[in-house]
């Protein structure tokens, strides 16, 4: 009887200085590699860490909605790894440790919940879109509904990879400075792993040229035209032969192959407009080289904007129709806007000429005509003329120039009034004998 209750009590003692309270327990934490968001066919590892002095740990896994396969290999490791993953696979995990050497259990992790989505979406964003060379452009990518562990790739127009950009988790790249030939069609994908997304939706960058260069030939010329009025590119007067046309609407294509257009040689013709025939137009060498590129409308309305398809320079002419479908008059009395602001108003005829204009006259102009909705809104772009460009060159270099010899003066003078001042001791001392 002695001898039960000396060992009830060594048991008690023992239980006493091995055990521990809930509270005392260590706590198990879980981490997720990549992150909390995975694709179909991803592979995601699950990270069970507990802070403890101990290493003789033993880990489990558990979640929520079924339980693991009895014999699982992964369910007793410290890193749960499930490749392949497939929307089965979407759940909370949590884990805990036990340790092999006593019997002792670390506190259950706080639940991840994995969620897995179908296929990650790459998103392209272009800091703008309209440019002239010169000008810095930024592309940005990223993938919707995660952020973590991606690299990523641009491309331009039918998935060319750019040779000039390098892949980088930061999501962007920066055109700097940006040339006419960097016109075109963008989209990016980006990458973790094994795994790549889907090419993002294209995007138009256009540049135009500071300096005019060659462009398609439009026939009728001008930007916005009538539902189901015909319409002729040409490319004939590039510089050499193997021009073909392009444009972009909602895709990239070529009028050779295309049925929206019928080609003879270099010149495309449109027979009958659509509003899907809108987008911009450009004339490409089989080498690459690009022509400046042309904004093209089509509307479904009875009075449109005649303007100038081609950028205007600083000092040409700027000269607006207003045109309504279906009628010769040109007694109209047209109202001519720009920006909201109504310029001016024609008595006898649908035409506003401005003989000369500057960087101001840029902006979105339209018009209206006496019981009729205001036509669409066309952009007018003016770009530094070559000539004024260099005379403001030339002068901020002539004034460095101009003040150089003040400049030059002003040093002289400096340097020999610290030579007379500087060290008043040194020459006191030279005439005391």
């Amino acid at each position: 009887m002695e001898l039960c209750a000396l060992l009830l009590m060594l048991l008690l003692l023992s239980l006493a200085l091995s055990g521990y309270t809930q509270q005392d327990l260590p706590r198990a934490s879980v981490t997720a590699d990549p992150d909390r968001v995975v694709f179909t066919g991803e592979t995601i590892s699950l990270k069970c860490a507990i802070e403890s002095s101990y290493s003789d740990w033993r880990f489990h896994w558990s979640k929520y909605s079924s339980a693991f396969t009895a014999g699982e290999k992964y369910i007793s490791a410290e890193t749960l790894t499930i490749e392949g993953v497939s929307e089965s696979d979407q759940d909370k995990y949590w884990c805990w440790g036990e340790r092999e050497s006593r019997p002792m259990k670390s506190q259950k992790s706080e639940a991840v919940l994995v969620r897995v989505e179908d296929r990650a979406q790459a998103v392209l964003k272009i800091s703008q879109s309209w440019l002239t060379e010169g000008d810095s452009v930024t592309l940005g990518c990223a993938v919707r509904s995660s952020s973590r562990g991606w690299t990523f790739s641009w491309f331009r127009d039918d998935h060319e990879l750019l040779s000039d950009s390098s892949r980088g988790a930061e999501g962007s790249y920066t055109l700097s400075p940006a040339a006419v030939k960097h016109t075109g069609v963008y989209s990016c994908r980006a990458e973790r792993g094994a795994y790549f997304t889907e090419y993002s939706y294209t995007q138009l960058l256009w540049v135009t040229s500071r300096r005019p260069r060659a462009s398609p030939i439009i026939s009728p010329s001008r930007s916005q035209h009538f539902l189901s009025d015909s319409l002729s590119l040409s490319c004939e007067d590039q510089r050499s032969s193997g021009w073909r046309l392009r444009r972009y609407g909602m895709t990239l294509e070529d009028c050779s192959s295309s049925d929206w257009g019928s080609e003879t040689g270099s010149t495309c013709r449109i027979s009958s407009l659509k509003t899907s025939d809108t987008g911009v137009y450009w004339c490409q060498s089989e080498s690459g080289e690009k022509s400046q590129p042309v904004n093209i409308t089509v509307h479904d309305v009875d009075v449109i904007l005649g303007s100038s398809v081609y950028p205007l320079n600083e000092g040409d002419p700027l000269i607006l129709h207003c045109l309504q479908q279906h009628t010769n008059s040109s007694n109209l009395r047209a109202a001519f806007y720009k920006d909201r602001s109504l310029i001016r108003t024609q008595t006898t005829d649908d035409q506003m000429t401005i003989p000369t204009v500057s960087k101001s006259h840029e902006g979105f102009y339209y018009c209206k005509l006496p019981e009729r909705s205001a036509s669409p809104k066309s952009w007018i772009a003016v770009t530094e003329s070559q000539t004024e460009y260099q005379i403001s060159v030339f002068k901020r270099i002539s004034s460095v120039f101009a003040a150089l010899p003040y400049l030059l003066l002003s040093i002289i003078l400096g340097v020999k009034w610290h030579r007379a001042n500087g060290r008043p001791d040194e020459v006191h001392t030279e005439y005391v004998t």
